[in-house]
């Protein structure tokens, strides 16, 4: 089994930044794979970013540019650099992961991500 802990979140001034930091725990063929995605309230759960165990990142165009996603194989942790927030990034972010399978490695589609951490709430006040 995998356990996910995300941490870092918080509240920041429009323009400002934040690191988010994911702490895996478990073998790391099951998160060969692994992504974030935040939700905002009433709306869907949107993948932002993801990076396999090459080191391989995809983001969503939301967030290129700004966000920047990375990982330490040796601390078995994901990271993801917030730089330029604004309100509209206000939401809970979560990371996920699943093995590499035989199919790309996306942001794109949150059922294809079998472990979850509980989230941890970003604030982004203007």
């Amino acid at each position: 089994q995998v356990q996910l802990m995300e941490s870092g979140g918080g509240s920041v001034q429009a323009g400002g930044s934040l690191i988010l930091s994911c702490a895996a725990s478990g073998d790391s063929y099951h998160t060969g794979c692994m992504a974030w995605f935040r939700q905002a309230p009433g709306k869907e759960r949107e993948g932002l970013a993801s990076i396999d165990s090459y080191g391989t990142t995809k983001y969503t165009d939301s967030v290129k540019g700004r966000f920047t996603i990375s990982q330490d194989h040796a601390k078995n942790t994901m990271y993801l650099q917030m730089n330029s927030l604004q309100s509209e990034d206000t939401a809970v972010y979560y990371c996920a992961a699943r093995p590499p399978w035989s199919i790309k490695c996306l942001p794109s589609d949150p059922d294809e991500y079998v472990f979850w951490g509980v989230g941890t709430q970003v604030t982004v006040s203007s």
